[in-house]
């Protein structure tokens, strides 16, 4: 899994995640995750090269969450493929987070 990020001009950063984010990869992801959350206004997943997602990454996603929510700032997923996409829908997490198409 590979992971980059951008902050944009109104203190949002979007974090474009390519590969698998499995349990080899949720560490590095969260710890990345952990670094950001502090700061900005807004988080936006970027999840168009994402092909897969464990409960692990899952995890971190719900921590990510909570953290934005806690403090009435934004989270949001977009550009989801379908297997993932049925992985939120089937555990419940598209209910939980803003998902953009």
């Amino acid at each position: 899994m590979t992971i980059r990020s951008e902050r944009l001009d109104d203190d949002t950063i979007v974090v474009y995640l390519s590969g698998r984010l499995d349990t080899d990869s949720a560490s590095l992801f969260e710890t990345k995750i952990n670094e950001m959350v502090d700061g900005p206004t807004g988080l936006i997943f970027d999840f168009k090269d994402l092909s897969y997602i464990s409960s692990s990454g899952l995890h971190v996603l719900l921590h990510a969450q909570k953290v934005m929510g806690a403090s009435n700032r934004k989270l949001v997923i977009r550009n989801i493929c379908e297997s993932v996409k049925d992985v939120f829908e089937i555990t419940g997490f598209s209910r939980i987070v803003k998902l953009e198409e």
